[in-house]
């Protein structure tokens, strides 16, 4: 057996896809007598600054030699790989060997590839020492990828699919000729076994994508069979190829357990805090609000500010939709768990779960004999009622309706990160309530 990962041959401006490099690669190995067992697409860390887009590295199972698949990944990526945008730095690597017994550091290498930053040195120097073929082109900096491909297989343990439709590859750069009303359609038949393929508020078929390349639409879901139905049912213009792909997409994998005042930048991560700053609405229409340690309870009820060792903004940014209405009807004292991705300070909400609602506010208290509503009897002086001159030490509680539940509350579809695992999916540990 044999390990081919690819990664980083497209451009943001000019197109072109992984995705659909490695489904050549494949068609070339069957070519050559070979057979491809299986196809992955892993999605790495998603805060990586230099990605082109989604930061997807590719890998192929097959049982061709080391040798012929490297000639053959190299034949086809010379000829497509868009090496004149600075941006793209393709690289190859070549894994001898079953993909469940690469070496602990490889596979381990795979999870930090999802969750930290990596350089393009750790990944050769690894490369080298497990005895991979290895390619790289314009710094090569696609090896990483191309690696953690390679121990993709051995260091994940969930797996989603997704199926690809490729466009006859000369319309490349023209607007994509599919038929929306039968992509919700057949969205609407094969739900939850598929997911994320519209967006039923907003309208939009996430699946169609905006990015100039040779792909038409990809399906999304936990059944192989049910996202190759889907697929088959969207009217469109003419498939040239198909593929389907195991993959991480869907999983959370990205996100580690984190405590305020440890976190790392360019990372994702689940958070347990409270809220201590009441959610804002600032210019460009991004909502943020300050979650402190649970520690801070006391001072988040009593409209204290946390500490900034202590605290970090949390932020829902415009493409979020209407995700930010649920942010902007949280509370000081609320008890949340978040998710998201950490950089400069902030933590960039993917979804949220409300583990306990503050449900009271301190208001001026109420006159027992006469019901009319007390006013200040001076600074530090409580209240009294101007009729009845009955008095108060302060304010008293009084119980709220809120809008939000307990359990987990996600962007929507629209602006789901690939990896961002999907509340339909099911495997939380609250109550859920899933955007469609």
């Amino acid at each position: 057996m044999t390990v081919v990962g690819l990664d980083d041959t497209d451009s943001r401006e000019r197109g072109m896809c992984t995705t659909y490099l490695a489904t050549l690669v494949a068609e070339a190995i069957e070519a050559a007598g070979g057979q491809v067992e299986r196809r992955l697409l892993v999605r790495l860390n998603p805060a990586v600054e230099y990605k082109t887009r989604g930061n997807a590295a590719l890998a192929l199972h097959t049982n061709l030699s080391p040798e012929d698949v490297l000639a053959i990944a190299v034949e086809e990526l010379e000829p497509l790989a868009e090496t004149s945008d600075p941006r793209t730095s393709p690289g190859v690597v070549v894994a001898p060997g079953d993909p469940d017994a690469v070496p602990d550091a490889v596979s381990s290498f795979t999870t930090r590839a999802i969750r930290s930053l990596v350089d393009t040195d750790d990944a050769v120097e690894l490369a080298d020492s497990a005895g991979y073929l290895h390619r790289g082109w314009d710094g090569g900096r696609g090896r990483i990828g191309a690696l953690a491909a390679v121990g993709a297989w051995a260091a994940l343990e969930e797996w989603t699919y997704e199926h690809i439709a490729y466009r006859e590859f000369d319309r490349c750069g023209t607007l994509r000729d599919v038929d929306i009303e039968s992509v919700f359609d057949a969205a609407a038949d094969h739900y939850p076994e598929a997911w994320d393929t519209v967006d039923t508020v907003e309208g939009q078929a996430v699946c169609v994508p905006n990015a100039p390349g040779p792909i038409l639409h990809g399906i999304r879901g936990d059944d192989p069979d049910a996202v190759r139905s889907l697929s088959a049912a969207i009217d469109s213009e003419p498939v040239e190829r198909r593929a389907t792909f195991l993959t991480n997409q869907g999983t959370d994998i990205h996100l580690r357990d984190g405590t305020l005042g440890s976190l790392e930048a360019d990372g994702a991560y689940r958070v347990d805090g409270v809220v201590v700053a009441a959610p804002e609405t600032r210019r460009g229409g991004h909502v943020f609000f300050e979650l402190g340690s649970a520690d801070k309870r006391g001072d988040a009820d009593n409209g204290v500010d946390g500490d900034s060792d202590e605290s970090i903004a949390c932020a829902a940014f415009e493409p979020t939709k209407r995700f930010r209405d649920r942010v902007r009807t949280l509370r000081r004292g609320d008890e949340l768990t978040v998710c998201g991705e950490f950089s400069d300070g902030t933590l960039k909400l993917e979804k949220f779960a409300v583990r306990e609602l503050n449900r009271t506010e301190l208001v001026t208290p109420t006159c027992p004999d006469c019901d009319r509503t007390m006013e200040s009897a001076g600074r530090n002086q409580g209240y009294r009622c101007r009729d009845c001159r009955t008095s108060a030490p302060g304010k008293t509680e009084s119980v709220i309706d809120r809008d939000l539940e307990r359990g987990w509350y996600e962007v929507p579809p629209c602006a789901r990160r690939h990896v961002a695992k999907p509340l339909v999916r099911g495997g939380f540990d609250a109550p859920v309530h899933p955007e469609r």
